[in-house]
């Protein structure tokens, strides 16, 4: 638009004016401000005075002085929550809100820098590599590598002869303390043990809703609703108008309506509390009672919470998100309730009193118990002992999930030839013949050193968890095999460098690929250590589980109706989340409470329990949470889930395949390890990122890699998160195209 020169002069002659309103403004606003921060600055000073007071209480004081608990806590930290040495900084989802008062822990040390003790050589010798590598199962490999191992020439125990010792990361991992202290850790907790039940879990039924279209289908039949806006209040009128009351979960398959008020959130949970917390329809309240098998409170989770409420004494009702089983990726809620009706029917086979709970990780738990010997005599037919608490936190400190790593330049080129996804197919499942049972016997780097060679083989080849010092050589480069803290967070990351020592703890899977991997062998330094009896709880319940997960894949291949085999491919995911939750149960992490109470009159915040932090306030509600530490679990074992995590975490690197090598006869192995230096751009828990093609065999088995993305022409090197999910997508589709 052109702009005349009077035009122009009369502009200028209004910007004055506004200039002149706003200077007056401008002065009465400094000194607004300067009133304020006196006022703030007061009211900081009595905070501050205030919480010196025996009894004083962050949530009274927040309301109070109007600012949030967090804002309290800086002034005053001593009224922070009590945090377990070793729970971590984030919040960790669970899906209970029963309190429970954890015992007194030991505090857990910070590591010290002792003298170590060289780990063995345990490459095999030449005479016995074939036979190392001949296909006889995972259990039989690691046995004959064990065997090789201990006959195969002493590795040298001297250092390299240039090391660089970088700095330390930031954070530090805790260790047992030294002598008879740390000693007293390695017992079993009495009184807990992982035991059968001897009672058939309750049936609930199941209704499946779609808050988009309003499609509600039960047992009975299907109908649309007019839901509205989808509000709590709406979907309990509207499904209760039509199913009878002992439908007790109401599945979301699609619609997402806890997010509808997201855009007015800075943060996804806020909007759950809110959709959670809104009005309920007459004679409704948020569930409170409690049974073997149902919880109670509401779950705020960002992308998949439950929500539990009660009629009256007799009728509950959950309604959760279908995300939890498997992305439902537009099957509409007829599909999705065959899908779990597959499941069942697949289950069923192996389970003859299986019950679908409410989540994977429920089912999953309840399935393995079923499996615990209960013949009279067998071997851990009185339970499985529970580890102390004190080794269940150091655990839980020290041995993480998936690796989730983004390489980026100067590691690798700005610019990459290609972009290929390769995904380990049910990868967890291929780790699970073998775990560590009993008490563990705690080898110090003392006790290691004053082993045999052979003894040390066999402590390696255990299940076993292990501090160590490690030294990369300096040559090395390829991309890092062992986890380290990552400075000042509670992730990991995976020292890369050559000649660069750190000291960490890692899985027994990892140790070994550390000083077997195919390129260099690492040196490793014992410094402490715990070894477990061999034994395989998770095998029967492991099998059963790939023997549900193999017939639903083959229904989705093979049956004649599309909507059925959709429903089987669905339900084969399901499996497989039942798996893979169900480990996660076992690591039992500190447990995270949720809650919300309504605002009183005039919007006064009311108070949350003791050690509680505020994490959501709405017109109606504040919510909470709070961290009560482990509780006495029967079902604690995480040094099972530490095994299969290190386990899966090794065999990205570097691992057997089902399929043999057909130049050598041996199988075939594949791995990050097994592709150039410098062609590893990413790694997601069970998948590689990389700017080759793999050319590893697939037979659809357990810990095969199937290729999923591939673009086979250049790339920008993604350089953040949301880059690298751009090439995801991408790649994915570009690889469907190309099988067209």
């Amino acid at each position: 638009m052109s702009i005349t020169s009077k035009a122009y002069t009369e502009g200028l002659a209004e910007l004055r004016e506004v200039r002149d309103e706003i200077k007056p403004l401008e002065r009465q606003l400094a000194k607004i401000q300067t009133e304020l921060n006196k006022l703030q600055a007061k009211r900081d000073e009595r905070i501050q005075e205030l919480g010196q007071f025996e009894k004083a209480k962050a949530d009274r004081l927040a309301t109070s002085a109007g600012v949030s608990v967090i804002d309290v806590v800086a002034l005053v930290p001593s009224l922070g929550p009590r945090m377990p040495v070793s729970a971590p900084t984030e919040a960790v989802s669970t899906d209970s809100t029963s309190v429970d008062h954890p015992e007194p822990q030991t505090a857990a040390q910070p590591i010290k820098e002792p003298a170590g003790a060289p780990a063995p050589d345990l490459r095999p010798a030449a005479a016995d590599e074939a036979r190392q590598d001949s296909d006889r199962g995972e259990d039989q490999e690691l046995a004959a590598a064990a065997a090789a191992a201990a006959t195969a020439a002493p590795s040298p125990t001297q250092a390299p002869t240039t090391v660089t010792t970088l700095e330390e990361p930031e954070r530090t991992l805790p260790s047992i303390p030294e002598g008879s202290a740390g000693d007293r850790w390695i017992y079993a907790e009495p009184n807990l043990t992982s035991k059968r039940p001897n009672f058939k879990q309750a049936t609930r039924q199941m209704a499946f809703l779609d808050t988009a279209t309003g499609v509600l289908v039960w047992q009975a039949g299907t109908v649309t609703l007019d839901l509205g806006r989808a509000s709590v209040a709406e979907i309990l009128t509207a499904v209760y108008a039509t199913v009878p009351a002992d439908v007790e979960r109401i599945y979301i398959t699609a619609g997402d309506p806890w997010h509808q008020n997201a855009g007015g959130h800075q943060f996804l949970k806020d909007a759950v509390a809110e959709w959670l917390n809104g009005p309920l329809p007459e004679g409704w309240q948020v569930e409170s009672s409690r049974n073997k098998d149902r919880q109670a409170g509401h779950l705020v989770h960002p992308r998949n919470p439950v929500g539990r409420w009660q009629r009256g004494k007799d009728q509950h009702t959950e309604i959760r998100s279908v995300g939890e089983w498997f992305d439902p990726a537009g099957a509409d809620p007829g599909t999705v309730r065959a899908a779990f009706v597959e499941l069942w029917k697949a289950l069923r086979r192996h389970w003859d009193d299986v019950v679908l709970m409410g989540s994977p990780s429920q089912t999953g738990r309840d399935l393995w118990s079923r499996t615990i010997p209960a013949k009279a005599g067998a071997k851990w037919a009185d339970g499985y002992p529970v580890m102390s608490q004190e080794i269940r936190g150091l655990l839980h400190a020290t041995a993480g999930q998936g690796r989730t790593e983004l390489i980026t330049p100067p590691r690798v080129p700005e610019r990459v030839p290609g972009w290929y996804e390769a995904d380990r197919t049910f990868a967890y499942a291929k780790h699970t013949w073998t775990s560590g049972v009993g008490v563990p016997q705690r080898v110090t780097a003392a006790a290691f050193a004053a082993m045999s060679e052979k003894e040390q083989a066999d402590a390696l080849f255990s299940p076993s968890h292990w501090h160590v010092r490690v030294t990369i050589p300096a040559d090395w480069d390829h991309v890092g095999l062992l986890p380290a803290p990552a400075p000042g967070e509670r992730s990991w990351h995976y020292p890369y460098e050559g000649g660069r020592t750190f000291t960490t703890w890692a899985g027994g899977a990892e140790v070994n690929l550390a000083l077997r991997n195919p390129l260099q062998p690492w040196r490793i330094e014992i410094l402490d250590g715990l070894v477990w009896e061999k034994g395989d709880p998770l095998k029967e319940w492991s099998n059963k589980l790939k023997d549900a997960w193999r017939s639903l894949r083959a229904v989705g291949e093979v049956h004649g109706d599309e909507r059925q085999r959709h429903a089987a491919r669905l339900a084969s995911r399901a499996v497989r989340s039942i798996l893979l939750y169900g480990i996660g149960t076992f690591s039992q992490r500190p447990r995270v409470i949720t809650g919300s109470i309504e605002l009183g009159v005039g919007g006064e915040v009311p108070e949350i329990p003791d050690g509680a932090r505020l994490t959501g306030l709405t017109d109606t509600h504040v919510t909470w949470e709070s961290n009560s530490g482990f509780s006495r679990d029967p079902y604690a074992h995480p040094e099972w889930a530490a095994g299969v995590w290190s386990a899966a975490r090794a065999a990205l690197l570097s691992g057997p395949t089902g399929t043999k090598d057909p130049q050598t006869g041996k199988p075939a192995r594949a791995g990050a390890l097994h592709l150039p230096a410098g062609s590893i751009l990413a790694f997601r828990t069970d998948a590689i990122y990389s700017s080759v093609r793999p050319a590893w065999p697939y037979s659809g088995e357990p810990g095969d890699y199937l290729l999923k993305g591939a673009m086979a022409w250049e790339q920008t090197t993604p350089t953040t998160d949301e880059e690298f999910y751009v090439l995801q997508a991408l790649g994915r589709q570009a690889l469907e195209a190309e099988e067209l």
